[in-house]
Order: C-alpha cells, then structure tokens, then sequence
C-alpha cells in the first residue's frame, strides 16, 4: 500500500509541475514577434502588477486600470495570452462599456434636428391624436424634413391619448358630442 502511494504522489507532483518545455517554446515564439508586440505584451503585464502590488487578497481595478487595459490590449494580437489578473470576456465587456459611455457622452447635448422640426413633431401629434411616429415621418418626408422613427417618438408628446383605430358608434358619438349634430336612427319604430 505504501508503494503505490508513493507512486501515486510520484505522479501528482509531475502533473502539476509547470511545464517547462511551454517556457521555452514560449520563449522561441516570442523570437517570431515584432518589437512592438513585445512592448505592449510587456505594458500590459506590468499594468497588472501594478495592480496585484495595490492589494493583498483579491485584486480591485479603478476605471483608469480598466481603461490602461483596454487601451493596451488594441496594440497586440497577443493580448489575450498577456492577460492574467482579468479574463479576455471581462476585458470585452470593459471595451463594450467605455463603448457605450463614449456614445452616451457623444450623442449628448444639443439635438440633432432643428427645434423648428421638434415643434412641427409635437404640433401634428397633439393635432392628429390617431398619427403615430411612422406617420409623422411620414408626412415630414414629404415636407422635405427626413428624421427617423425613433426620433419622432422621442419628441412627441408622452402625455398622448391612446385612441382605438377601430370605429364604432359609441367613439363616433363621443368624438361628435360637442359639435351641432342632427341625425336621425333608423330601425326602431
């Protein structure tokens, strides 16, 4: 029993061991790569030190560590071996977010369309309560004023009464109501 023990902790310990043929055919490729690669490789690694020096258990970014990361990694096709502190999805998810907060900050402002164009919008919906947004394009495309969709219903009214496109005499009587109307039902005796 004690022999294969032995044996088998012979064998644990050369599983685990690090490889150190992956060190050296590490270190033969990294012959292959340009002066560039290696630099930004080597920024990258020690952004990552300068992070794991900050902390003691687990290791906590700032923005400005995200952002040095990101940054670093669009200068090497390596960046995802580079990388030991982070994971290449975690990485990405930190790119698509500095994506959406530039465009945020970007679209940001002043509209784009013309406030005269913004009082047209609001003036045909509250004057044409039945129009939604495509509509409205609509009608602006023939005016020669071309915006999208999404931009008609970002200025139209939000306070809207939602009406029923189906018709029926209950609606027509109440849309009459206050208007000087004579009219004459037939059926009944």
């Amino acid at each position: 029993m004690g022999k294969i023990l032995r044996w088998l902790q012979e064998r644990v310990k050369l599983w685990t061991k690090p490889a150190t043929s992956v060190l050296i055919i590490g270190a033969l490729l990294d012959l292959t790569r340009s002066h560039a690669d290696l630099v930004v490789e080597n920024a990258l690694l020690r952004q990552q030190l300068i992070v794991l020096n900050r902390q003691i258990k687990r290791p906590q970014l700032t923005n400005l560590d995200r952002f040095r990361l990101v940054v670093l990694s669009h200068f090497t096709k390596f960046w995802k071996q580079a990388l030991h502190i982070v994971q290449p999805d975690t990485l990405l998810r930190w790119h698509r977010e500095l994506f959406g907060v530039y465009w945020r900050k970007k679209s940001q402002g002043k509209p784009k369309i013309s406030a005269e164009t913004i009082a047209l919008i609001e003036k045909m919906a509250e004057e044409n309560q039945l129009w939604g947004a495509e509509r409205i394009r609509g009608e602006l495309l023939k005016l020669g004023i071309e915006v999208s969709k999404r931009t008609v219903q970002r200025y139209m009214p939000k306070d809207r009464k939602e009406h029923s496109t189906s018709r029926n005499w209950a609606t027509f009587l109440k849309n009459q109501a206050g208007k000087n109307l004579g009219m004459r039902f037939y059926g009944s005796k």
